[in-house]
């Protein structure tokens, strides 16, 4: 039998995801299961974006252009204009989800054996678009009693080696929703200016910024725009995931000629997404608000219940939608997979990704878990009544000292 690639065995498995498996036999058994794994959200797509799909008055659904349909990327510049991002149509690809846009980004930017440094936790998936790409990541913890903000810019400067290309920054940031301040993201532009080095910007939590303070995109920092390379995605700011619509941005021209080959090696982005995609943007101010509310006081809600349990804690985050919570338990893998196989209380369990997937260092997040508040607040009512009676019944609970 032949044998598989080292890329595929190495590549690893989805933390969100692969647990999936355990929730549908829980569900089949008759178990209620609160899905708070992934950052599927359950607020209704606009109305503009589901009635452009149900009026496409098409002929063909034909290819789009290799960087995307130009009316979409002209809507998007305006849109980067209200949040103070001067790019031009052509400084926009189209991409297959954000998820395309980072591996398109690696893959032009980094060579076989080359580093990016990542603050962990991070989201899982750039480990394995960098394996993709040949490339290594090179993580820097950052920690939950200190509310997951950047570390200090010498552990940066320390692992700075003549293969680092690069430094990668989700902000809002996924799993721990940590926003990053103005003066951290000043530090983190100084390093990349000095070294010469790409910034990698996953920016596509913009809309869910909860401090109050201005939102700072990796565009608004002087003299390194031509090194900024930004990663977005319509998937979460108009719950629309399934189209799989996101958007490459960057102003190096050899960049974007290189990114473009691999656009067109894939043809074209969803055509059908794209249209949902651009007519969302169009959704009204209301919307947004509303959907911002929803999340602030689902963030409020979730946020005191874990803290009112017994051994739990989470700090506050401050964007996105997702928190990072340390259980009293030996083993988050275990538990989560246990919650999943083995328990229920009143026909109900709770499906939640265990936090080792978001680190590479070794033993980080083995007690933490990432939660998202994609569901309504009865529901997050609900799956924290449901973690309280899990923790009292799981076998590896830790006792308090």
């Amino acid at each position: 039998m032949p044998e598989v690639s080292q890329r595929g065995i190495i590549m690893p498995a989805s933390p969100i995801r692969r647990l999936v498996p355990l929730a549908n036999k829980a569900a089949e058994r008759g178990v209620k299961v609160y899905r708070l794994n992934i950052g599927q959200p359950d607020i209704p797509t606009p109305k503009e974006g589901l009635d452009a799909l149900k009026h496409i008055d098409r002929k063909v659904l034909e290819y789009s252009p290799s960087d995307g349909l130009r009316s979409l990327r002209e809507k998007l510049r305006e849109y980067y204009h209200r949040y103070n991002i001067d790019v031009d149509v052509d400084d926009i690809i189209i991409t297959a989800g954000g998820s395309e846009a980072v591996l398109f980004a690696f893959m032009a930017c980094l060579d076989p054996g080359d580093e990016i440094i990542v603050p962990e936790p991070a989201y899982a998936n750039y480990m394995a678009f960098a394996i993709s790409a040949g490339a290594n990541i090179v993580t820097i913890p950052s920690s939950i009693d200190e509310g997951f903000a950047m570390p200090p810019m010498e552990k940066f400067e320390q692992l700075i080696t003549p293969r680092t290309k690069g430094i990668l920054i989700c902000n809002p940031n996924n799993p721990t929703g940590y926003l990053y301040s103005m003066k951290e993201m000043l530090q983190i532009r100084d390093i990349v200016k000095k070294h010469n080095l790409f910034l990698f910007s996953d920016e596509v939590y913009r809309e869910f910024c909860y401090t109050g303070a201005p939102y700072i995109s990796a565009f608004h920092l002087p003299d390194i725009e031509e090194q900024v390379v930004l990663i977005d995605s319509v998937s979460k700011r108009y719950n629309e995931c399934g189209i799989r619509i996101g958007a490459l941005i960057t102003k190096h021209k050899e960049l974007k000629n290189s990114v473009m080959k691999f656009c067109q090696a894939r043809l074209s982005p969803p055509l059908l997404g794209q249209i949902v995609a651009e007519a969302s943007i169009d959704t009204t101010p209301e919307y947004m608000l509303q959907t911002y509310n929803e999340y602030v006081d689902r963030r409020k809600f979730l946020i005191d219940e874990l803290n009112k349990i017994p051994g739990v804690y989470s700090p506050i985050p401050m964007g996105a939608f997702y928190t990072v919570a340390r259980l009293p338990v030996d083993d988050a893998d275990k538990f989560c997979s246990w919650c999943l196989d083995e328990f229920s209380y009143e026909g109900q369990t709770i499906f939640m990704a265990p936090a080792s997937g978001f680190y590479t260092s070794e033993g980080m997040g083995h007690d933490e878990v990432r939660i998202a508040y994609i569901l309504e607040k009865e529901k997050l009512r609900k799956a924290m009544q449901v973690l309280r009676k899990a923790l009292e019944a799981y076998p590896g609970r830790k006792m308090p000292s």
